[in-house]
């Protein structure tokens, strides 16, 4: 099962379980939709992932951990604040129910992670369809390695970033790549999805690699170039 609850504006939940086990739940926004849908449904939780500390990432956590106080809450060191159960940046992370491997992921935050496990990333405000996220803290260079990790990841390995920036991305993409005919491909895709109010994402490194150059960006000077000319598009 692979779920993604619209929040707020933007935002999605990612809601993540094998057949017949608990669920994990990726970032939480806030919590309406998800207590609605787990009560409808009669889901239970194996643990709640953050990714980074970013109030749009992190409002309902409150909310959360007073209704279901005996799930186990995971998040960087930069999310403390929110009661962690266990401060988590990288390696191995097992669960009652996963193994799923944490890797650093800053740039957008400093101490911001990303989670892949059987064969899912849910990368927060680190990577987007056809973008990366704003690097908020100057660190470019941390950011291109976090970018440089993700391609390395295989191919049908399915993305699911926290926020629904295609189209947006997608327009910079156009405007700055040569060879459009992938991009415009997707964007006529993603632009019916969005008519139909459904979510752009997951998408796939395999497509991104043919859609995002900040992932593909060969050296630090090009992905530098290209963040700070999307910081003003």
């Amino acid at each position: 099962m692979l779920i993604p609850i619209p929040a707020l504006n933007d935002n999605y939940i990612w809601l993540y379980a094998r057949e017949n086990l608990p669920l994990l739940i990726v970032d939480l926004p806030e919590t309406d939709k998800l207590f609605h849908l787990l009560e409808e449904q009669h889901l239970s939780v194996d643990a709640l992932l953050l990714t980074h500390n970013h109030a749009d990432h992190t409002n309902g956590v409150a909310a959360f951990k007073q209704r279901f106080p005996q799930v186990p809450i995971y998040g960087p060191a930069e999310c403390a604040a929110c009661g962690l159960t266990q401060v988590i940046n990288e390696g191995d992370l097992i669960t009652e129910h996963y193994r799923i491997q944490v890797l650093p992921s800053g740039g957008h935050t400093a101490q911001h992670v990303s989670y892949w496990v059987d064969g899912h990333l849910f990368c927060g405000d680190a990577l987007f369809s056809a973008g990366c996220g704003r690097v908020f803290t100057g660190d470019y260079a941390q950011m291109f390695a976090t970018m440089q990790r993700f391609a390395a990841l295989p191919d049908d390995t399915i993305v699911c970033p926290g926020h629904e920036y295609t189209l947006s991305n997608l327009a910079f993409v156009q405007n700055i790549w040569a060879n459009k005919s992938a991009v415009e491909n997707h964007r006529v895709l993603v632009a019916q999805l969005r008519a139909e109010n459904k979510p752009s994402l997951p998408t796939t490194i395999g497509l991104e690699k043919h859609i995002n150059p900040f992932l593909t960006a060969t050296n630090l000077a090009q992905f530098t170039q290209l963040r700070q000319a999307k910081d003003t598009f």
